[in-house]
């Protein structure tokens, strides 16, 4: 592969950028533009994993002092030669150190060049990279600590155990057929049923925790609904720790949707303060309200805002019927006032309730922890590997199925061999998911995602 070069860090001033070159030629492009001052060394003789001070010039014009990093393949990033030249952080001073590098004669390096060339050269798995790119723009705690055990291949190592079950019973349906005068165990059916349903289970198991991890890799987007007055605009203002929206004693103040991306309990939160749901002959409020009906389709979970204080009202009633069935937590304020709500009838129809006053402080942890509870991401194991985006479910989609269709026909007793042929294609849609078998449209996909110099 040709020496590539791009800089590494965000394009804005700042106290220092990096420009990174890999490849055969990254020692002698380096040397072109930076001169070591001490030690006063050749950048090719240099030990992996040491640096210098020098000075960085195109041609004969100085341009910066710097520091220069060296990192020998195989034990790099990419696992080839990698120099890092670390320049004052203007963006003019840092296109120049570019631009002298591929006067040098590196070319530029494409969106995840060097991460796209850590995975052709066995530095890591597709899903690891993949990984990569979910570390760079995670914006909550939960995302980040996901994605680093899937960098640190939790992922990888589920597909591989999965993998290794299933050539389990491949090997022995073709020794079976191979070698039948043998001592090879005879492939029963109840055998191969025993095995296959195992690794059914464990595709199973994968999907069932893929909406999970899409909320946490993707955030939660969360709608606060209700009538007007009970105190929405107020949750909202405490869940977000600012005044975001208007309150006001006047029904009808918010008629817009009001928005605020939050973290909770280490999640990000996209929050939704809607419209409150009323017959009204305001043209403005009414949109406002159909505006709020729509975002209740696509929410991920609805926070239903009651007031304790009041029994529930033909708009509240109405409300139930329209979130009835969907990802609901009821939240019922004002429990500083005399209760006079039915909450019983209210978790009947909608789940349990998060009984709050807005005027206490410890609300945002109550509403916080129920959202975490009603969406299972308390139960959710960052370090178990998980399926993080759309390409990954499809592969566990394809491979169960095959291996759905594999069981299916042993059930029925057909021939071994017809089996194999299942899961042959089940095999190869999980090594699809890790990058083993990966095509070249799929792996240059994936890098779509990816920014330059990463």
């Amino acid at each position: 592969m040709s020496t590539v070069c791009a800089i590494a860090t965000p394009a804005a001033v700042g106290g220092i950028s990096a420009v990174r070159i890999s490849g055969e030629h990254a020692f002698s492009v380096a040397e072109d533009v930076f001169a070591a001052v001490y030690p006063k060394v050749k950048i090719s003789e240099m030990s992996g994993y040491t640096a210098a001070y020098g000075k960085i010039s195109d041609g004969g014009e100085r341009l910066d002092d710097g520091v220069l990093l060296v990192y020998r393949a195989p034990h790099s990033y990419t696992g080839e030669d990698v120099c890092e030249i670390f320049c004052h952080g203007g963006i003019y001073v840092t296109q120049r150190v570019l631009t002298a590098c591929l006067k040098a004669g590196a070319e530029p390096a494409a969106a995840g060049e060097f991460t796209k060339r850590a995975l052709l050269n066995g530095k890591m798995s597709l899903t690891q990279a993949e990984a990569v790119a979910d570390v760079i723009s995670a914006q909550g705690k939960q995302i980040l600590s996901c994605s680093n055990a899937q960098r640190e291949g939790a992922l990888f190592r589920r597909c591989e155990d999965i993998a290794a079950k299933i050539m389990e019973v491949s090997a022995q349906i073709s020794a079976w057929i191979d070698y039948p005068d043998d001592d090879t165990p005879v492939v029963t059916e109840e055998w191969l049923c025993e095995r296959l349903s195992e690794v059914e289970n464990d595709f199973k198991r994968l999907l069932s925790e893929y909406d999970a991890g899409r909320l946490i890799r993707e955030g939660i987007s969360c709608a606060i609904v209700g009538k007007p007055n009970v105190g929405k605009s107020t949750i909202m203002n405490l869940l977000s720790g600012r005044e975001r929206s208007i309150v006001s004693s006047v029904a009808g103040t918010t008629r817009d949707i009001v928005e605020e991306t939050v973290n909770i309990n280490g999640a990000v939160c996209l929050l939704s303060d809607c419209a409150g749901i009323r017959e009204t002959d305001d043209e403005i409020e009414k949109i406002g309200v159909e505006i709020m009906l729509k975002r209740l389709e696509n929410a991920d979970i609805v926070l239903a805002v009651f007031d304790g204080s009041r029994e529930l009202s033909d708009e509240d009633k109405r409300l139930i019927g329209l979130i009835e069935g969907k990802n609901v937590i009821p939240v019922v304020n004002k429990s500083d006032l005399e209760n006079r709500l039915d909450v019983d009838f209210l978790e009947e129809k909608l789940g349990k309730a998060a009984v709050i006053s807005a005027k206490n402080t410890n609300c945002a942890e109550i509403i916080g922890n129920a959202i975490t509870a009603r969406l299972n991401l308390d139960k959710f194991d960052a370090n178990a590997g998980f399926l993080a985006n759309e390409r990954q479910r499809s592969c566990v989609l394809r491979a169960e199925r095959h291996v759905g269709e594999a069981l299916s026909a042993a059930a029925l007793g057909v021939t071994p061999d017809a089996i194999g042929v299942e899961l042959e294609a089940a095999l190869d849609a999980v090594y699809e998911l890790s990058g083993k078998r990966a095509s070249e449209e799929v792996i240059a996909e994936v890098f779509k995602r990816f920014c330059v110099g990463k």
